[in-house]
């Protein structure tokens, strides 16, 4: 049995380490490795995935949709997201499952202390992991989640996906962002801006001063672990989350689907973020 993180980039991923922490307290000798495969070569993966004794990967960027079609089953929640980003292979079959939902829930539960039931959210940007964790947030009962995106035709392709209708579409100009800031209790980023390697930046952060105070501030980042968002958001006295406890909580989940069977997720999770403080080279 192998499992593999696959991506481009990905070898600066920190899944390796978490995996294996977890994988080494249950008494597992499984190698989790990470392996570069570049938009297109998709098929070829899987081929050699297979002939290789890949039992199963995770997914990031950027295969999280592109693998919908070559996939023989997808698990119905994936397949509402629109992107998976966990894949078995069971019977002789490949399986998708999106863990990325579940896990930003639990980091702002676990992390933050925030229940989104009856909030309203400002959410920047609409690609795979974007819509992950919007439809998370609609299926916890948010109120209402502006999806806001430089691509507004996008952003309405998106909530248009919400059978509960808690997604409004919305653009990523300063004004709109201003005002759909001045109606939540959390901000949420998906998109890259801010992210190491990354030569984008926020043209401005005024939309944080629209907050209302104590609202929470969650950018799915982690490297590096604090964003220039965040640390805007910090000297603003919001309370800050970047996108670690996400990866540790959907890395969990991941396993679960890996070994087919329900682990102990407090543990695991603490496993999971004792091995990340260990090994600070992998941030």
């Amino acid at each position: 049995m192998k499992l593999q993180i696959i991506g481009d980039p990905v070898l600066h991923s920190k899944s390796p380490v978490i995996q294996g922490a977890m994988l080494g307290a249950l008494g597992l000798d499984i190698p989790y490795t990470p392996h570069v495969v570049r938009r297109g070569e998709l098929p070829q993966y899987l081929a050699w995935a297979r002939d290789s004794g890949v039992s199963g990967f995770n997914a990031t960027m950027p295969h999280k949709e592109d693998l919908l079609p070559l996939l023989d089953h997808i698990d119905p929640a994936a397949r509402a997201m629109g992107a998976v980003n966990t894949v078995c292979l069971r019977d002789g079959k490949w399986v998708g499952f999106n863990t990325d939902g579940a896990g930003a829930a639990a980091a702002l539960r676990d992390s933050l202390g925030i229940d989104p039931a009856g909030m309203t959210v400002t959410l920047l940007g609409a690609g795979g992991a974007a819509k992950a964790v919007a439809l998370a947030l609609a299926a916890s009962r948010a109120e209402r989640v502006f999806v806001c995106n430089r691509t507004v035709e996008r952003a309405q392709t998106l909530c248009a996906q919400d059978p509960l209708g808690r997604l409004a579409p919305a653009e990523f100009d300063p004004e709109t962002l201003v005002r759909c800031a001045a109606r939540s209790r959390l901000l949420v980023n998906c998109t890259n801006l801010g992210m190491a390697g990354c030569p984008h930046q926020f043209a401005d952060f005024s939309f944080l001063d629209a907050l209302p105070p104590g609202a929470g501030v969650f950018d799915l980042i982690y490297h590096p672990a604090r964003t220039e968002l965040l640390s805007q958001a910090k000297r603003r006295g919001l309370k800050t989350l970047n996108g670690l406890p996400m990866l540790v909580n959907q890395a969990v989940l991941a396993l679960e689907r890996f070994l087919n069977r329900p682990l102990d997720r407090k543990a695991m999770a603490a496993v999971a973020a004792g091995a990340l403080e260990d090994n600070p080279a992998a941030f």
